[in-house]
């Protein structure tokens, strides 16, 4: 049996097992980084006292949070490519000035892992370059409507909305324009998918995938204290 309707097994496995390099491999390099880099010795003196730590155990912290700052910056991507291999959706790679698209649909979207992926200032040049694309008669997404999606939303609700961020050098809110939305990511993971638990099923299935890449006897752990943090998430 599949793992999921709508991506087939190799290509989530394939997704998967490069997040999980991904993740050992920044823990390696920022092991054999550590100290290379300036660090900041009244953080690392107040977090050892104030935490309660010694120093090998700051050492074990300050590394893994190096780590989960390499890690983080691919899960949105890993988002993008798992959308991308829904059916008449397109991911256009990173660096790209857009992340997905669906010509038969007429929709491309932004994909971000969190809603403060973007700083607030940053939100209003991301409404002006979707803006640049869905309306001028020129451009080859005239007419298409655009999405920034935030996989995880600010709160545990849905919704789907036009994007209106504050434009600090106008002093004013972007403009509402109907081709301009943004969503949260379970129900951007429903408009690509057209299923309302698609986001869901792939959080539950994805201990199964984890546990069949790394192989042998690995299990993982918590499953059900992981859950409650999709809940508390996603509502």
């Amino acid at each position: 049996m599949a793992y999921l309707s709508f991506i087939s097994d190799a290509e989530l496995k394939a997704e998967v097992k490069h997040l999980i390099d991904t993740a050992r491999n920044a823990q390696v390099q920022a092991q054999n980084k550590f100290g290379k880099n300036i660090i900041d010795p009244f953080s690392a003196m107040f977090e050892i006292s104030g935490f309660g730590m010694n120093h090998d155990e700051w050492v074990v912290t300050e590394t893994t949070r190096q780590s989960q700052k390499t890690l983080q910056n691919h899960i949105g991507a890993f988002h993008q490519k798992v959308l991308g291999k829904v059916i008449n959706w397109q991911d256009m790679d990173t660096g790209s000035v857009i992340d997905l698209v669906n010509e038969h649909e007429k929709i491309i979207a932004e994909v971000k892992n969190k809603y403060n992926t973007i700083s607030g200032g940053q939100l209003s040049k991301l409404y002006y370059t979707l803006e640049d694309q869905v309306m001028p008669k020129v451009s080859k997404y005239k007419g298409y409507t655009a999405y920034y999606a935030a996989i995880i939303p600010r709160k545990a609700i849905r919704s789907n909305q036009p994007f209106m961020p504050s434009d600090k050098d106008k002093g004013a809110k972007c403009a509402e324009n109907s081709l301009i939305r943004e969503i949260d990511g379970a129900s951007f993971y429903e408009l690509v998918t057209g299923d309302a638990g698609a986001l869901e099923d792939l959080y539950d299935i994805l201990p199964t995938v984890i546990e069949d890449v790394i192989g042998g006897n690995y299990q993982l752990q918590d499953k059900v204290l992981l859950k409650e943090y999709f809940s508390k998430a996603f509502g």
